[in-house]
């Protein structure tokens, strides 16, 4: 039986976040009760209408995000969310027992999760999965969430975890600025992640270049907005080098120097809490979490 249609009807902004989210034009389609020509059309549209590419094809036929459009969907998603839940609150409804709410930093959200998502839906197609983002503590008190992501050593009063990946982190750079030595970092911004403030620091110290300025540059709202200033050129941002695996492979980004810094147990954990009975639906993502961990 078809999910009911909890949103307006489709529009562009719409069918790219479904086709984002999924990575799947055929699963996004199914979502929104439309065809997989309406849904391309409508995010064909929404290209043209900004101007740039936000989906395309790699080697092997499978759909992934921009830079672009890795960007605009993080700042779509919570928007849609919100906008699930004011329809959810007014017609009294939810998505039914399968539903399994997770809240994740946007950054790992764009850059690790969404592109593995598709698998767990193949897995499991009976259960929906609503992401929201937020690089905030996890607060299973005050939210409305099963389970979420967050940074830190992993040890939460009241939160059983299972660690992500690991945390390893290197200076990258768009190939263009050409930098050939530790010195060259003189010349250019750093690029900052607010919700990282300690990255640059650590580095630079571990790297013995106590004369740069480890506050200097530019300041962004996550590491995702960062990435995609350093991979247009606009300076060298720390990386949690799992995150830009995919661009170091494509020479999107490249990274400078040899030196690489690890975190150790500071990194990316799933989290849920103790006290709570887990459902099927978490258990079943966590299952699928652990196994690819281990991949």
């Amino acid at each position: 039986m078809a999910r009911r249609n909890l949103l307006p009807p489709l529009n562009p902004a719409r069918a790219f976040e479904a086709t984002g989210r999924l990575l799947s034009v055929s699963k996004a389609a199914e979502e929104l009760s439309v065809t997989p020509a309406a849904v391309s059309r409508q995010v064909r549209t929404l290209e043209a209408y900004l101007g740039t590419t936000l989906l395309e094809r790699a080697p092997g036929g499978r759909m992934q995000l921009t830079p672009a459009g890795a960007r605009y969907l993080s700042e779509l998603m919570p928007l849609f969310v919100s906008l699930r839940e004011a329809t959810l609150a007014v017609t009294g409804s939810r998505y039914g027992g399968n539903t399994l709410r997770i809240r994740s930093p946007a950054t790992f959200a764009v850059r690790w999760l969404i592109p593995r998502l598709a698998s767990f839906h193949q897995r499991h197609k009976d259960i929906d999965v609503q992401l929201t983002t937020s690089f905030q503590p996890l607060d299973f008190q005050r939210e409305d969430i099963d389970a979420g992501i967050q940074l830190g050593t992993g040890r939460w009063p009241g939160l059983s975890t299972l660690q992500l990946i690991p945390n390893v982190l290197v200076p990258v750079a768009a190939p263009s600025l050409q930098i050939r030595s530790k010195r060259d970092l003189g010349k250019h911004s750093l690029l900052h992640s607010l919700a990282r403030p300690d990255d640059w620091v650590l580095w630079l110290e571990a790297a013995g270049l106590r004369n740069i300025d480890p506050s200097r540059g530019m300041k962004y709202e996550t590491s995702l907005l960062a990435y995609q200033a350093a991979a247009e050129g606009h300076g060298v941002a720390m990386a949690q080098k799992e995150l830009v695996a995919k661009d170091l492979s494509e020479g999107t980004l490249v990274t400078p120097f040899d030196l690489e810094l690890d975190r150790g147990d500071h990194t990316y954990y799933f989290a849920w809490a103790t006290d709570r009975p887990e459902s099927g639906a978490l258990k079943a993502f966590r299952q699928w979490l652990s196994s690819t961990v281990k991949d």
